[in-house]
Protein backbone atom coordinates (compact mmCIF):
# COMPACT_ATOMS: atom_id res chain seq x y z
CA UNK A 1 0.00 0.00 0.00
CA UNK A 2 1.50 3.30 -1.07
CA UNK A 3 2.12 5.77 1.72
CA UNK A 4 0.58 9.23 1.41
CA UNK A 5 2.52 12.25 2.62
CA UNK A 6 2.93 15.93 1.83
CA UNK A 7 6.26 15.13 0.14
CA UNK A 8 4.61 12.46 -2.01
CA UNK A 9 1.86 14.87 -3.09
CA UNK A 10 4.49 17.48 -4.01
CA UNK A 11 6.56 14.97 -5.95
CA UNK A 12 3.58 13.68 -7.90
CA UNK A 13 2.47 17.22 -8.67
CA UNK A 14 5.87 17.99 -10.16
CA UNK A 15 5.93 14.79 -12.26
CA UNK A 16 2.45 14.92 -13.77
CA UNK A 17 0.75 12.72 -11.17
CA UNK A 18 1.83 9.62 -13.07
CA UNK A 19 2.80 7.62 -9.98
CA UNK A 20 -0.61 7.25 -8.37
CA UNK A 21 -2.16 3.78 -8.45
CA UNK A 22 -5.78 2.65 -7.99
CA UNK A 23 -6.82 2.52 -4.34
CA UNK A 24 -7.95 -1.10 -4.57
CA UNK A 25 -7.78 -4.05 -6.94
CA UNK A 26 -10.62 -5.33 -9.13
CA UNK A 27 -10.34 -9.09 -8.49
CA UNK A 28 -12.57 -11.84 -9.76
CA UNK A 29 -14.39 -13.73 -7.00
CA UNK A 30 -12.70 -16.86 -5.68
CA UNK A 31 -14.59 -20.10 -5.19
CA UNK A 32 -14.53 -19.86 -1.39
CA UNK A 33 -13.66 -17.54 1.50
CA UNK A 34 -13.58 -17.62 5.27
CA UNK A 35 -16.03 -14.71 5.44
CA UNK A 36 -18.23 -13.06 2.83
CA UNK A 37 -19.42 -9.55 3.68
CA UNK A 38 -22.49 -8.51 1.71
CA UNK A 39 -22.55 -4.74 1.24
CA UNK A 40 -19.79 -2.42 0.04
CA UNK A 41 -20.78 0.58 2.11
CA UNK A 42 -19.12 2.00 5.18
CA UNK A 43 -20.16 -0.78 7.53
CA UNK A 44 -19.25 -3.59 5.17
CA UNK A 45 -15.88 -2.12 4.28
CA UNK A 46 -14.98 -1.32 7.89
CA UNK A 47 -15.98 -4.85 8.90
CA UNK A 48 -13.66 -6.31 6.27
CA UNK A 49 -10.86 -3.94 7.24
CA UNK A 50 -10.97 -4.91 10.92
CA UNK A 51 -11.39 -8.61 10.12
CA UNK A 52 -8.12 -8.50 8.21
CA UNK A 53 -6.23 -5.87 10.17
CA UNK A 54 -7.24 -6.63 13.76
CA UNK A 55 -8.39 -10.23 13.76
CA UNK A 56 -6.12 -11.68 11.08
CA UNK A 57 -8.79 -13.09 8.73
CA UNK A 58 -7.57 -12.23 5.24
CA UNK A 59 -9.65 -14.69 3.18
CA UNK A 60 -12.49 -12.18 3.11
CA UNK A 61 -14.64 -10.89 0.24
CA UNK A 62 -16.85 -7.80 0.14
CA UNK A 63 -19.68 -8.16 -2.38
CA UNK A 64 -21.33 -4.97 -3.62
CA UNK A 65 -24.25 -5.05 -6.07
CA UNK A 66 -23.29 -1.69 -7.61
CA UNK A 67 -20.20 0.43 -7.23
CA UNK A 68 -18.39 0.81 -3.96
CA UNK A 69 -19.96 3.44 -1.72
CA UNK A 70 -23.08 3.84 -3.86
CA UNK A 71 -25.44 3.60 -0.88
CA UNK A 72 -25.88 5.66 2.26
CA UNK A 73 -22.14 6.09 2.89
CA UNK A 74 -22.13 8.35 -0.18
CA UNK A 75 -25.31 10.26 0.73
CA UNK A 76 -25.50 11.50 4.30
CA UNK A 77 -25.00 14.63 6.38
CA UNK A 78 -21.57 13.50 7.67
CA UNK A 79 -22.17 14.08 11.42
CA UNK A 80 -20.13 12.13 13.98
CA UNK A 81 -20.96 12.26 17.70
CA UNK A 82 -21.32 10.16 20.85
CA UNK A 83 -23.83 12.19 22.87
CA UNK A 84 -26.22 9.32 23.63
CA UNK A 85 -28.17 8.78 26.84
CA UNK A 86 -28.82 5.07 27.32
CA UNK A 87 -26.17 2.62 28.58
CA UNK A 88 -26.87 0.32 25.63
CA UNK A 89 -25.83 3.07 23.21
CA UNK A 90 -23.37 5.50 24.81
CA UNK A 91 -20.35 3.14 25.24
CA UNK A 92 -20.74 1.95 21.65
CA UNK A 93 -20.84 5.41 20.11
CA UNK A 94 -18.01 6.60 22.35
CA UNK A 95 -15.88 3.72 21.03
CA UNK A 96 -16.79 4.91 17.54
CA UNK A 97 -15.80 8.47 18.46
CA UNK A 98 -12.41 7.29 19.70
CA UNK A 99 -11.88 5.30 16.49
CA UNK A 100 -12.80 8.38 14.45
CA UNK A 101 -10.15 10.36 16.31
CA UNK A 102 -7.38 8.04 15.13
CA UNK A 103 -8.88 6.94 11.83
CA UNK A 104 -6.88 9.09 9.41
CA UNK A 105 -3.58 8.16 11.00
CA UNK A 106 -4.48 4.46 11.01
CA UNK A 107 -5.68 4.42 7.41
CA UNK A 108 -3.11 6.97 6.15
CA UNK A 109 -6.00 8.54 4.28
CA UNK A 110 -7.61 11.97 4.58
CA UNK A 111 -11.19 11.32 5.70
CA UNK A 112 -11.52 15.01 6.65
CA UNK A 113 -12.45 14.25 10.24
CA UNK A 114 -13.22 17.65 11.78
CA UNK A 115 -14.05 17.76 15.48
CA UNK A 116 -15.90 21.06 15.39
CA UNK A 117 -18.44 20.22 18.07
CA UNK A 118 -22.21 19.77 18.09
CA UNK A 119 -24.78 21.80 20.04
CA UNK A 120 -28.27 20.43 20.72
CA UNK A 121 -30.39 23.50 21.43
CA UNK A 122 -33.03 23.62 24.16
CA UNK A 123 -35.99 25.97 24.29
CA UNK A 124 -37.69 25.42 27.65
CA UNK A 125 -36.86 24.68 31.27
CA UNK A 126 -38.14 21.14 30.89
CA UNK A 127 -35.96 20.52 27.87
CA UNK A 128 -32.98 22.01 29.74
CA UNK A 129 -33.50 19.53 32.57
CA UNK A 130 -33.70 16.65 30.08
CA UNK A 131 -30.45 17.78 28.46
CA UNK A 132 -28.79 18.14 31.85
CA UNK A 133 -29.69 14.53 32.56
CA UNK A 134 -28.33 13.45 29.18
CA UNK A 135 -25.14 15.42 29.74
CA UNK A 136 -24.60 13.82 33.15
CA UNK A 137 -25.11 10.36 31.65
CA UNK A 138 -22.61 11.14 28.88
CA UNK A 139 -20.00 12.34 31.36
CA UNK A 140 -20.53 9.35 33.65
CA UNK A 141 -19.84 7.12 30.62
CA UNK A 142 -16.50 8.85 30.10
CA UNK A 143 -17.41 11.08 27.16
CA UNK A 144 -17.64 14.88 26.99
CA UNK A 145 -20.66 17.15 27.40
CA UNK A 146 -21.09 20.77 28.48
CA UNK A 147 -24.45 22.38 29.28
CA UNK A 148 -24.48 25.94 27.90
CA UNK A 149 -26.81 28.78 28.82
CA UNK A 150 -28.10 31.25 26.25
CA UNK A 151 -24.96 33.40 26.36
CA UNK A 152 -22.78 30.34 25.91
CA UNK A 153 -24.63 29.46 22.70
CA UNK A 154 -24.70 33.09 21.55
CA UNK A 155 -20.91 33.30 21.84
CA UNK A 156 -20.57 30.56 19.20
CA UNK A 157 -23.63 31.25 17.04
CA UNK A 158 -24.69 34.89 17.29
CA UNK A 159 -26.67 34.60 14.04
CA UNK A 160 -29.37 32.32 15.53
CA UNK A 161 -32.86 33.64 16.27
CA UNK A 162 -32.63 33.69 20.07
CA UNK A 163 -35.74 35.82 20.59
CA UNK A 164 -38.13 33.86 18.41
CA UNK A 165 -41.48 34.33 20.12
CA UNK A 166 -42.49 30.72 19.57
CA UNK A 167 -39.11 28.96 19.91
CA UNK A 168 -36.79 31.08 22.10
CA UNK A 169 -33.30 29.60 22.39
CA UNK A 170 -32.39 29.25 26.07
CA UNK A 171 -29.20 27.21 25.76
CA UNK A 172 -27.79 23.95 24.48
CA UNK A 173 -25.92 20.74 25.23
CA UNK A 174 -22.47 20.92 23.63
CA UNK A 175 -20.19 18.02 22.79
CA UNK A 176 -16.88 19.61 21.71
CA UNK A 177 -15.37 16.36 20.34
CA UNK A 178 -18.18 15.75 17.88
CA UNK A 179 -18.09 17.07 14.34
CA UNK A 180 -18.11 15.85 10.76
CA UNK A 181 -16.16 13.62 8.36
CA UNK A 182 -16.08 13.26 4.58
CA UNK A 183 -18.51 10.41 3.87
CA UNK A 184 -17.17 8.96 0.61
CA UNK A 185 -13.56 9.40 1.74
CA UNK A 186 -14.35 7.14 4.70
CA UNK A 187 -15.45 4.41 2.30
CA UNK A 188 -12.38 4.87 0.10
CA UNK A 189 -10.02 4.83 3.06
CA UNK A 190 -11.46 1.62 4.48
CA UNK A 191 -11.53 0.01 1.02
CA UNK A 192 -7.89 0.90 0.43
CA UNK A 193 -6.88 -0.45 3.84
CA UNK A 194 -8.88 -3.67 3.46
CA UNK A 195 -7.54 -4.33 -0.04
CA UNK A 196 -3.96 -3.83 1.14
CA UNK A 197 -4.56 -6.52 3.77
CA UNK A 198 -5.75 -9.07 1.22
CA UNK A 199 -9.52 -8.51 1.17
CA UNK A 200 -11.20 -8.98 -2.23
CA UNK A 201 -13.58 -6.09 -2.98
CA UNK A 202 -15.90 -7.26 -5.74
CA UNK A 203 -18.17 -4.66 -7.31
CA UNK A 204 -21.20 -5.28 -9.53
CA UNK A 205 -21.77 -8.61 -7.80
CA UNK A 206 -25.36 -8.70 -6.55
CA UNK A 207 -26.31 -11.49 -4.15
CA UNK A 208 -29.37 -13.36 -5.42
CA UNK A 209 -29.66 -16.06 -2.76
CA UNK A 210 -27.98 -18.06 -0.03
CA UNK A 211 -26.47 -21.54 -0.08
CA UNK A 212 -27.72 -23.85 2.67
CA UNK A 213 -26.54 -27.31 3.65
CA UNK A 214 -28.32 -29.09 6.52
CA UNK A 215 -29.72 -25.77 7.72
CA UNK A 216 -26.31 -24.06 7.78
CA UNK A 217 -25.45 -21.09 5.56
CA UNK A 218 -22.49 -22.12 3.41
CA UNK A 219 -22.25 -19.22 0.97
CA UNK A 220 -24.20 -17.14 -1.53
CA UNK A 221 -25.48 -17.18 -5.07
CA UNK A 222 -24.56 -14.08 -7.06
CA UNK A 223 -24.90 -12.77 -10.58
CA UNK A 224 -21.28 -13.84 -11.02
CA UNK A 225 -21.83 -17.39 -9.77
CA UNK A 226 -21.92 -19.20 -6.44
CA UNK A 227 -19.35 -18.37 -3.76
CA UNK A 228 -18.86 -20.50 -0.67
CA UNK A 229 -17.89 -19.26 2.76
CA UNK A 230 -17.67 -20.44 6.36
CA UNK A 231 -19.55 -17.33 7.47
CA UNK A 232 -21.77 -14.82 5.66
CA UNK A 233 -22.18 -11.31 7.08
CA UNK A 234 -24.99 -9.05 5.88
CA UNK A 235 -24.77 -5.26 6.25
CA UNK A 236 -26.84 -3.67 3.49
CA UNK A 237 -28.69 -0.86 5.34
CA UNK A 238 -32.07 -0.10 3.74
CA UNK A 239 -31.98 -3.30 1.68
CA UNK A 240 -31.73 -5.48 4.79
CA UNK A 241 -35.31 -6.81 4.66
CA UNK A 242 -35.04 -7.81 1.00
CA UNK A 243 -31.69 -9.54 1.34
CA UNK A 244 -32.53 -11.37 4.57
CA UNK A 245 -35.89 -12.47 3.15
CA UNK A 246 -33.89 -14.66 0.76
CA UNK A 247 -32.74 -16.56 3.85
CA UNK A 248 -36.30 -16.80 5.19
CA UNK A 249 -35.68 -14.26 7.97
CA UNK A 250 -38.13 -11.47 8.73
CA UNK A 251 -36.53 -8.51 10.48
CA UNK A 252 -38.10 -6.09 13.01
CA UNK A 253 -37.47 -3.04 10.85
CA UNK A 254 -38.90 -0.93 8.06
CA UNK A 255 -37.24 0.96 5.19
CA UNK A 256 -37.85 4.69 4.86
CA UNK A 257 -36.26 7.44 2.79
CA UNK A 258 -34.29 10.22 4.51
CA UNK A 259 -33.62 13.36 2.50
CA UNK A 260 -30.67 15.70 2.90
CA UNK A 261 -29.83 19.02 1.30
CA UNK A 262 -26.88 21.22 0.35
CA UNK A 263 -27.05 24.95 -0.36
CA UNK A 264 -24.85 27.03 -2.61
CA UNK A 265 -21.41 27.85 -1.23
CA UNK A 266 -21.36 30.63 1.36
CA UNK A 267 -18.70 32.35 3.41
CA UNK A 268 -17.87 30.65 6.75
CA UNK A 269 -21.04 30.88 8.83
CA UNK A 270 -21.48 27.79 11.00
CA UNK A 271 -18.33 26.57 12.79
CA UNK A 272 -19.80 23.31 14.09
CA UNK A 273 -23.04 21.32 13.99
CA UNK A 274 -26.36 22.59 15.33
CA UNK A 275 -29.57 20.67 16.02
CA UNK A 276 -32.88 22.49 16.53
CA UNK A 277 -34.63 21.50 19.75
CA UNK A 278 -38.17 22.33 18.60
CA UNK A 279 -38.12 20.42 15.35
CA UNK A 280 -36.04 17.75 13.70
CA UNK A 281 -33.51 19.93 11.90
CA UNK A 282 -29.72 19.72 11.90
CA UNK A 283 -27.19 21.76 9.98
CA UNK A 284 -23.45 22.18 9.43
CA UNK A 285 -21.26 23.77 6.78
CA UNK A 286 -19.03 21.81 4.43
CA UNK A 287 -15.46 22.63 3.52
CA UNK A 288 -16.77 23.98 0.19
CA UNK A 289 -19.06 26.42 2.00
CA UNK A 290 -22.37 24.67 1.35
CA UNK A 291 -24.86 24.39 4.20
CA UNK A 292 -25.55 20.68 4.75
CA UNK A 293 -28.85 20.02 6.51
CA UNK A 294 -31.67 17.55 6.99
CA UNK A 295 -34.64 16.61 9.14
CA UNK A 296 -37.20 13.86 9.52
CA UNK A 297 -37.56 10.79 7.34
CA UNK A 298 -40.41 11.01 4.85
CA UNK A 299 -42.47 8.69 7.04
CA UNK A 300 -43.65 6.05 4.58
CA UNK A 301 -42.15 2.73 3.54
CA UNK A 302 -40.07 2.86 0.37
CA UNK A 303 -36.90 1.59 -1.26
CA UNK A 304 -36.61 4.65 -3.51
CA UNK A 305 -33.65 7.01 -3.07
CA UNK A 306 -35.78 10.08 -3.62
CA UNK A 307 -38.13 12.05 -1.40
CA UNK A 308 -41.21 14.23 -1.59
CA UNK A 309 -41.90 17.96 -1.50
CA UNK A 310 -43.81 18.16 1.83
CA UNK A 311 -40.70 16.95 3.68
CA UNK A 312 -38.56 19.49 1.85
CA UNK A 313 -40.94 22.20 3.00
CA UNK A 314 -40.94 20.91 6.58
CA UNK A 315 -37.13 20.81 6.76
CA UNK A 316 -36.75 24.29 5.30
CA UNK A 317 -39.33 25.63 7.75
CA UNK A 318 -37.21 24.29 10.60
CA UNK A 319 -34.15 26.03 9.20
CA UNK A 320 -35.99 29.32 8.82
CA UNK A 321 -37.30 29.14 12.39
CA UNK A 322 -33.77 28.55 13.69
CA UNK A 323 -31.87 31.08 11.58
CA UNK A 324 -33.99 33.18 9.19
CA UNK A 325 -30.88 34.61 7.56
CA UNK A 326 -30.48 31.47 5.43
CA UNK A 327 -33.80 32.09 3.70
CA UNK A 328 -32.11 33.77 0.74
CA UNK A 329 -29.60 30.96 0.17
CA UNK A 330 -30.30 28.85 -2.89
CA UNK A 331 -30.64 25.09 -2.64
CA UNK A 332 -27.91 23.46 -4.73
CA UNK A 333 -28.89 19.80 -4.54
CA UNK A 334 -30.80 17.20 -2.54
CA UNK A 335 -30.78 13.43 -2.30
CA UNK A 336 -32.34 10.54 -0.42
CA UNK A 337 -30.95 7.51 1.38
CA UNK A 338 -32.92 4.41 2.33
CA UNK A 339 -32.87 3.99 6.11
CA UNK A 340 -33.45 0.70 7.92
CA UNK A 341 -35.57 1.85 10.87
CA UNK A 342 -35.93 -0.62 13.76
CA UNK A 343 -38.83 -0.83 16.19
CA UNK A 344 -36.84 0.83 18.99
CA UNK A 345 -34.52 3.09 16.99
CA UNK A 346 -31.31 1.18 17.84
CA UNK A 347 -29.23 -1.15 15.65
CA UNK A 348 -28.70 -4.91 15.49
CA UNK A 349 -25.30 -6.63 15.46
CA UNK A 350 -25.87 -10.32 16.07
CA UNK A 351 -25.95 -13.88 14.85
CA UNK A 352 -29.16 -14.91 13.14
CA UNK A 353 -31.15 -18.08 13.89
CA UNK A 354 -29.46 -19.60 10.84
CA UNK A 355 -25.98 -20.97 11.68
CA UNK A 356 -23.26 -19.29 9.65
CA UNK A 357 -25.36 -16.19 8.89
CA UNK A 358 -24.75 -12.89 10.71
CA UNK A 359 -26.55 -9.55 10.51
CA UNK A 360 -25.61 -5.91 11.01
CA UNK A 361 -28.33 -3.31 10.39
CA UNK A 362 -31.18 -1.23 11.70
CA UNK A 363 -29.06 1.90 12.04
CA UNK A 364 -31.88 4.41 11.59
CA UNK A 365 -30.29 7.89 11.70
CA UNK A 366 -27.07 6.68 13.34
CA UNK A 367 -25.34 4.72 10.59
CA UNK A 368 -22.57 7.06 9.46
CA UNK A 369 -21.33 8.09 12.90
CA UNK A 370 -21.23 4.41 13.89
CA UNK A 371 -19.12 3.27 10.91
CA UNK A 372 -15.83 2.53 12.73
CA UNK A 373 -17.35 0.88 15.82
CA UNK A 374 -19.91 -1.01 13.76
CA UNK A 375 -17.19 -2.57 11.64
CA UNK A 376 -14.96 -3.29 14.62
CA UNK A 377 -17.73 -4.90 16.70
CA UNK A 378 -19.12 -6.88 13.75
CA UNK A 379 -15.63 -8.14 12.95
CA UNK A 380 -15.23 -9.14 16.62
CA UNK A 381 -18.47 -11.11 16.44
CA UNK A 382 -17.49 -12.83 13.19
CA UNK A 383 -13.97 -13.69 14.35
CA UNK A 384 -14.78 -14.84 17.88
CA UNK A 385 -18.47 -15.80 17.71
CA UNK A 386 -19.24 -13.64 20.72
CA UNK A 387 -20.41 -10.01 20.85
CA UNK A 388 -18.06 -7.18 21.68
CA UNK A 389 -18.91 -5.86 25.18
CA UNK A 390 -20.04 -2.43 23.95
CA UNK A 391 -22.38 -4.02 21.38
CA UNK A 392 -23.76 -6.77 23.59
CA UNK A 393 -27.15 -5.04 23.87
CA UNK A 394 -27.68 -4.97 20.09
CA UNK A 395 -29.21 -8.44 20.05
CA UNK A 396 -31.74 -9.52 17.46
CA UNK A 397 -33.94 -11.21 20.07
CA UNK A 398 -34.36 -8.09 22.24
CA UNK A 399 -37.63 -7.35 20.45
CA UNK A 400 -38.95 -10.70 21.68
CA UNK A 401 -37.57 -10.45 25.21
CA UNK A 402 -38.47 -6.79 25.75
CA UNK A 403 -34.89 -5.56 26.32
CA UNK A 404 -35.42 -2.58 24.02
CA UNK A 405 -33.04 0.38 23.59
CA UNK A 406 -35.47 3.20 22.89
CA UNK A 407 -33.24 6.29 22.94
CA UNK A 408 -36.04 8.61 21.84
CA UNK A 409 -38.83 7.03 23.90
CA UNK A 410 -41.13 6.89 20.88
CA UNK A 411 -42.33 3.31 21.33
CA UNK A 412 -42.55 0.54 18.77
CA UNK A 413 -43.09 2.75 15.72
CA UNK A 414 -40.09 2.82 13.37
CA UNK A 415 -41.07 6.00 11.51
CA UNK A 416 -40.95 7.99 14.78
CA UNK A 417 -37.33 7.15 15.66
Amino acid sequence: MGYYSALRVLREGLTGNRGWKPLWREPDPKAAYDVIVIGGGGHGLSTAYYLAGTFGLTRVAVLEKGWLGSGNIGRNTTIIRSNYLLPGNEPFYELSMKLWEGLEQELNYNAMVSQRGIINLYHSDTQRDAYARRGNAIRLAGADAILLDQEGVRAQYPQLDFDNARFPIKGGLWQPRAGTARHDAVAWGYARGADARGVDIIQNCEVTGFLFEDGVCRGVDTRRGSIRADKVAVCVAGSSSRVMAQAGIRLPLESHVLQAFVSEGLKPLIPGVITFGMGHFYISQSDKGGLVFGGDIDGYNTYAQRGNLPTIEDVCEGGMALMPMIGRARLLRMWGGVMDMTMDGSPIIDKTPVPGLYFNGGWCYGGFKATPASGFCFAHLLARDEPHPVAAAYRLDRFRTGALIDEKGAGAQPNLH
